[in-house]
C-alpha cells in the first residue's frame, strides 16, 4: 500500500529532482544548483528546502523555516473564509387580500434584512378561490417590487409553484 500524499508543498528529501533554481533565506537568487547542494545550503543555514513552484523548469525552491510557512498558509486561509459573505435567504409571507397596516409592517422586515445584506424570498400564499386570482398576486408583488427598488434588485421574478407564487430579491 503507498503511504498517503502529504498536502501542501515539497519540503528536504521529498523533493526528487536532479537540479533546483534556489532562492536564499533572504529573497537573494542563488541560482540552479544540485539537489545534494541545495539540501546542504539548507541544513547549514538550520532551515528547510520548500518548493516554490513545482511546474517551473528547473523546480524554484527556497530557503525558509517550514512550520513558520505552513502557519502563514493557515492563518492566510482562516482570514480569507472570515471575510468570505454567506448569504441568507428569508422569506416573507404574504396572502393575496392582505391589508395595508401588515403590508407596511411586512415589509419593514423585507427592508431590515435587505438592508443586512441577505435575499428575501416573498411568498404570496392563496387559499381556495384566490387561487383563481394570481393577477391580485402579481400586483402584490409589484407593489413589492416598486417599494423596494432604490434597495433591492430582482433575483427571480415571480412564478406560481402549486398553490403560491414566489419571487427572490437580493440588496444592490
Amino acid at each position: 500500500m503507498a503511504p498517503p500524499e502529504k498536502s501542501g508543498p515539497r519540503a528536504n528529501e521529498d523533493i526528487r529532482v536532479p537540479q533546483v533554481r534556489l532562492i536564499g533565506a533572504d529573497g537573494s537568487q542563488v541560482g540552479v544548483v544540485n539537489i545534494q547542494a541545495a539540501l546542504r545550503a539548507a541544513e547549514d543555514s538550520g532551515l528547510d528546502l520548500v518548493e516554490i513552484s513545482p511546474n517551473a523548469d528547473p523546480p524554484v525552491c527556497k530557503l525558509l523555516d517550514y512550520g513558520k510557512y505552513k502557519y502563514e498558509a493557515q492563518k492566510k486561509a482562516n482570514e480569507a473564509r472570515k471575510r468570505q459573505k454567506t448569504f441568507d435567504v428569508k422569506e416573507i409571507k404574504m396572502r393575496p387580500g392582505i391589508d395595508d397596516h401588515d403590508y407596511d409592517v411586512k415589509m419593514r422586515s423585507l427592508m431590515k434584512f435587505l438592508g443586512e445584506g441577505d435575499k428575501v424570498k416573498v411568498t404570496i400564499r392563496f387559499r381556495g378561490r384566490e387561487l383563481a386570482h394570481p393577477e391580485i398576486g402579481r400586483r402584490l408583488l409589484g407593489r413589492i417590487q416598486d417599494d423596494a427598488e432604490e434597495i433591492a434588485k430582482i433575483e427571480a421574478m415571480a412564478r406560481m409553484e402549486g398553490r403560491q407564487m414566489i419571487m427572490v430579491m437580493a440588496p444592490k
